[in-house]
């Protein structure tokens, strides 16, 4: 089987800014989470991937083809949704839809017009008149009335309320059903993240720091409490170690490494307590961990 997309070496230059080299690769069936800061290049990947923004080396393919701005039979198989709703303002939704139709062969009326009443979106209003919500709305009735088998989603919902945002998230869960989509998924909003991806990828300063399943992130780390009246050394695995006298609390990212360690020298009243997504993140991200490479 085919990969969804392929990223070899590819790199994209900026006067302030580098992208890569990036080296990833997403399989149908999944759901890839992008996670990452501002200015991090959680976009700027994606816009490669979409044919928005041609990268200076390397490589990016679609389900094998290399996605050529000159041959661009590749576009048939992505669906690409940003943050940013480009369309011709004073045309209604229902004539943009048709419009784009005519450039996707496998393109669906009856599949556009279904979603779009799922999603309560008025087709005869022109774009322009649109609500930021119905913007957003539009965008992904475009982008899945082809049935693309790779769906790309920069910031789709950012700002957006969590009634658009569940429907969007029960939309994914239902085109991934047949197992031979995959979706590219960044957002700041880490509660979506949680509920919709299988794997995670973290990003920053342009760089990939760790790719993971997500469920092996959440089993592996943790913040342990515990007591202590000797002084230790920090263990491998611990992320932060703050205290209070004899009370301490370690965030570990490997959890049940750290606790048998504690169980070694005599720690007393040790505590786990499982952290979110979003935890995790944060300490993922911040600037000491980053340049450390500490995992």
């Amino acid at each position: 089987m085919n990969t969804a997309f392929t990223c070899t070496d590819l790199t994209k230059r900026y006067k302030d800014f580098i992208l890569g080299p990036i080296n990833l690769e997403l399989e149908p069936g999944i759901v890839l989470g992008m996670v990452g800061p501002n200015g991090s290049g959680k976009s700027t990947l994606m816009h490669c991937l979409a044919g928005l923004v041609k990268p200076d080396s390397g490589s990016a393919r679609i389900f094998g083809r290399t996605n050529d701005l000159n041959r661009p039979a590749w576009k048939l198989d992505i669906g690409y949704v940003g943050e940013d709703q480009v369309f011709y303002e004073r045309w209604t939704g229902l004539e943009n839809l048709r419009f784009t139709a005519q450039f996707y062969p496998a393109w669906s009326q009856e599949r556009a017009e279904s979603l779009a009443a799922r999603f309560r979106l008025p087709l005869d209003k022109p774009a322009k008149s649109l609500s930021r919500g119905n913007r957003v709305k539009l965008s992904v009735v475009t982008a899945l009335a082809h049935s693309p088998r790779l769906l790309v989603l920069d910031e789709p919902t950012a700002g957006l309320d969590p009634v658009v945002r569940d429907e969007l998230i029960d939309v994914i869960f239902e085109i991934m059903e047949d197992g031979n989509t995959a979706v590219f998924y960044s957002t700041h909003v880490m509660g979506d993240i949680s509920r919709v991806a299988d794997e995670l990828v973290f990003i920053s300063d342009g760089s990939i720091m760790l790719r993971t399943a997500k469920d092996d992130l959440t089993a592996r780390w943790g913040s342990i409490t515990f007591t202590m009246q000797k002084e230790m050394n920090m263990f491998d695995a611990a992320i932060s170690h703050t205290y209070s006298g004899h009370d301490h609390r370690i965030v570990s990212a490997d959890a049940e490494a750290t606790m048998r360690q504690l169980q070694g020298i005599g720690a007393g009243n040790i505590r786990i307590a499982r952290m979110s997504i979003e935890d995790i993140a944060v300490y993922l991200l911040r600037d000491d961990f980053v340049k450390t490479g500490t995992m």
